[in-house]
């Protein structure tokens, strides 16, 4: 994965053939390691390669809603939720109006995420987390915050019953983890910063949640839109170490309204087209289904170059995912 995550970044410092006068491709992801930074760089191969675009990716502390509503990047990625609120103005954004400049592109996969412990741990259960340190507080990640609450009352447990470590994101949650500063860190499965854990403590193992109607209900008071799915055992999943039922989440490709259509097109077809590649830098893209990137969502509108192309292909309208 990071030979294939390198050769990603070293090709957006090239011009595509063609392109040379091409608009550069502003994409802000979340901090490098974490999830969403990962598929940006495998998103941003094949805009590169066969959009025929230039494109640079820029992590950065926290969301990327800001920089593409304002204009000062072209796209971003992020969970449905976050986008959502942005997009309303509410929770998170709450008191701070509606930001109708972001339009959907695409739906790519989702962020499937778990709590993980020691391989060791006698902590078998997210009940058992109970008088435990974890992170908490994600000042510049608020929706990390959120999911670390959802996986609490998951199991009827809230802030007041765990021991609190302060951390500013996830990346840096997950090196309190690995500096025995903490018993659990939340991270999307798949992750290079949860393989990077797992070599450094001696394995790590996830916690399970459940599908219960109470559980499910409870968890979508933090995080809407998430949904129960069982991972099986497979090389690039650190700590799934047998069929663990976790907590998804879909992760929504996004731009401004006033990108050119044109350039949205190169992008959507790009990323329809590319999924081997996207899957050759980071390998979680290989569940990546094409065949659903027009999914219809509450709040959210697609951008004209996406619906141009998804008519093309028969994907228009939009259908809508069970999930949410």
């Amino acid at each position: 994965m990071r030979s294939g995550l390198v050769g990603a970044l070293a090709a957006l410092s090239m011009t595509a053939v063609g392109a040379a006068n091409a608009q550069v491709i502003g994409i802000v992801t979340t901090p490098a390691g974490s999830f969403t930074n990962s598929i940006g760089a495998a998103v941003a191969k094949v805009i590169v390669e066969h959009g025929k675009l230039r494109a640079t990716v820029t992590p950065q502390q926290s969301h990327g809603q800001e920089a593409v509503h304002d204009g000062s990047a072209e796209l971003s990625l992020a969970s449905l939720s976050d986008v959502q609120q942005y997009v309303t103005g509410t929770v998170d954004w709450a008191g701070k109006g509606e930001h109708k400049n972001i339009r959907i592109i695409s739906r790519l996969i989702p962020i499937r995420t778990a709590g993980f412990v020691r391989k060791d741990s006698p902590i078998k259960s997210l009940a058992e987390i109970k008088g435990k340190r974890i992170s908490w507080g994600f000042g510049s990640q608020k929706a990390v915050q959120r999911v670390v609450e959802a996986q609490l009352a998951i199991a009827g447990l809230t802030g007041d019953d765990v021991q609190k470590v302060l951390s500013p994101n996830i990346v840096a949650a997950a090196d309190d983890f690995i500096a025995n500063k903490t018993d659990v860190f939340w991270f999307a499965t798949g992750s290079a910063k949860v393989k990077q854990a797992s070599a450094s403590v001696g394995g790590i193992r996830a916690l399970p949640i459940t599908d219960k109607p109470d559980a499910v209900r409870a968890m979508h008071k933090h995080v809407p839109g998430s949904y129960p799915t069982v991972l099986n055992p497979a090389p690039p999943l650190d700590g799934i170490i047998e069929p663990t039922m976790v907590m998804a989440y879909d992760v929504v490709l996004f731009t401004n309204v006033n990108v050119k259509e044109d350039v949205v097109y190169r992008i959507t077809k790009a990323v329809h087209e590319n999924k081997t590649d996207m899957a050759g830098v980071f390998r979680p893209m290989a569940g990546f289904e094409p065949n659903r990137m027009a999914t219809e969502y509450d709040d959210l509108r697609y951008h004209p170059g996406a619906i141009k192309y998804f008519k093309e292909i028969g994907q228009w309208p939009p259908k809508r995912n069970p999930g949410t």
